[in-house]
């Protein structure tokens, strides 16, 4: 009986679990804002090399 009641004040569990779901969730909002900021950066620079082409084939 003491066993049982040692292990239901036994706390050390649930804080672990709970860093582990705070830890889980700052990884998927990173993943999701480096995966936008990725593709903006993409587009971003595909623009610039676009233009910087198109103004080298008109003054080469």
């Amino acid at each position: 009986m003491k066993f049982i009641t040692k292990l239901l004040r036994d706390e050390q569990g649930a804080t672990a679990i709970e860093y582990g779901l705070i830890a889980a969730l700052i990884a998927v909002a990173a993943i999701t804002a480096m995966s936008t900021l990725g593709t903006e950066l993409t587009e971003t620079f595909s623009t610039v090399s676009s233009q910087l082409g198109a103004n080298n084939t008109v003054s080469g």
